[in-house]
């Protein structure tokens, strides 16, 4: 894969989160990732096989945050999720078999990826995107590492990255 490709991936991923965190609050923001994530789909070498690589990751991944929120390690404003989330796993997406490829194999990779890395952008995020953590900074960390590093590998499976 291009190099060039690769440096744009990683910071469409920083970008889109900015966009998505910030744009619970700023709406118009979330246009811009609509407009970012069309980008990605374009510019993508393989379009179609990466447009159902996003779907099912950001589906998985509603689902999971869809059930942290219902049994109460988050607290969003809108049920069962704000649209900016659901964006977000679309941006997330958009990395796995890109910039992040490099942490599919071997699985260890992605299991510190996600048990450091996940905690660390919800607990980042949460306060920017005026959701709540009832269980706290730490409680949530304890609940999310273990999940993340067990979500980061079946996330580079269901993205078909080799």
């Amino acid at each position: 894969m291009d190099r060039a490709w690769l440096i744009g991936n990683a910071l469409w991923l920083q970008l889109g989160w900015w966009g998505c965190v910030l744009g619970a609050q700023i709406s118009w923001l979330l246009f811009a990732v609509a407009a970012g994530l069309f980008a990605h789909l374009v510019l993508c070498p393989h379009p179609r096989a990466e447009a159902g690589a996003l779907l099912r990751v950001a589906l998985g991944g509603c689902a999971m945050d869809t059930t942290l929120g219902a049994i109460g390690v988050f607290r969003f404003d809108q049920s069962p999720l704000p649209i900016w989330l659901f964006l977000l796993w679309l941006v997330f997406a958009c990395g796995l078999r890109h910039s992040l490829a490099w942490a599919a194999r071997p699985a260890w990779r992605g299991i510190l990826l996600g048990g450091i890395g996940g905690p660390l952008a919800y607990c980042a995020g949460a306060p920017l995107a005026e959701v709540s953590l009832p269980l706290g900074i730490a409680g949530t960390t304890l609940v999310l590492a273990p999940l993340w590093g067990a979500w980061m590998p079946l996330a580079f499976r269901l993205s078909g990255t080799r």
